[in-house]
């Protein structure tokens, strides 16, 4: 058996690291998350780059302040798939949480697709409870480059913070 120990940090995620993130979903997706930046450099939302020591990201994720009032909701968490249940998911949730509670806000929230119970058993491990379900849509780029639009129902949970 090998064991890697990673060196992980969090920090805003930057446009220029845009061009590393291929891994997170398409071009389209990369274009949506581009537009979340610039919604940062206002404070509505914060958006965070887990890094190794090269300083490349290996997860990514948003906070939005304007969904719920006196919450953060965290979207659009993804971890490459190849670093996948190695605890870079968990550090990245602990990294938005840190940031909600910089802004002096108390409860996390977040939604989680029904269909994703590996994403909601992590969720639960680190202390999401489930309180509401509601249907979510978003735009879909398809492999030939046109755009589809992904309905689901997801599960809304939410974590009060110490």
């Amino acid at each position: 058996m090998t064991t890697v120990e990673l060196t992980l940090s969090a920090r805003d995620l930057t446009h220029a690291d845009l061009a590393s993130l291929g891994w997170s979903g398409t071009d389209h997706h990369l274009v949506c998350v581009g537009r979340q930046l610039e919604r940062a450099r206002t404070g509505e939302v914060d958006y965070l780059a887990v890094c190794t020591a090269t300083g490349v990201p290996v997860a990514k994720g948003g906070v939005d302040y304007r969904v719920q009032d006196g919450a953060g909701t965290l979207w659009q968490l993804a971890v490459h798939p190849a670093l996948q249940s190695c605890g870079i998911g968990t550090f990245l949730v602990g990294a938005a949480e840190l940031r909600i509670r910089a802004r002096g806000l108390r409860r996390a929230e977040l939604a989680v697709e029904e269909d994703n119970a590996r994403a909601r058993a992590l969720y639960e491990r680190l202390g999401y409870r489930a309180y509401d379900r509601q249907p979510d849509a978003w735009d879909e780029q398809a492999p030939d480059g046109s755009l589809r639009r992904r309905e689901t129902m997801c599960t809304v949970m939410r974590k009060e913070l110490a």
